[in-house]
């Protein structure tokens, strides 16, 4: 194995490892957090972030093949249905009037 071989390796691996510990911490964040909105916020940014480092791991640990061209497919797929997805569960709880909790006024609001 020749050096570039072996950073390409540790970089891949690091990559993967990387991107399960944010979907790992995305999953903790949805069970940690009070209400849906934290709970949303938390499981979306992780959610793309985590996406987004396994798969270049996996198109690292793959080569310049076939496969590649189709995980980065499935990326763009995914990076651009995650977003969306929260987007449309975040406004059909707006539109039911499921309202983030406001204990403390923020400082400059009218209403506070």
């Amino acid at each position: 194995m020749t050096g570039w071989d072996w950073f390409i390796e540790v970089l891949s691996w690091a990559l993967i490892i990387t991107g399960s510990i944010s979907a790992i911490i995305g999953a903790f964040g949805a069970y940690r957090f009070p209400d849906f909105w934290s709970r949303l916020h938390a499981v979306s940014i992780t959610d793309t972030a985590g996406v987004i480092l396994l798969i270049a791991g996996m198109c690292l640990q793959s080569g310049f093949t076939l496969i590649t061209a189709k995980l980065i497919i499935i990326g763009v797929f995914l990076f651009l249905t995650g977003p969306t997805a929260t987007h449309a569960a975040a406004n059909a709880a707006l539109i039911s009037n499921l309202l983030p909790n406001a204990k403390d006024p923020v400082e400059g609001d009218a209403d506070g």
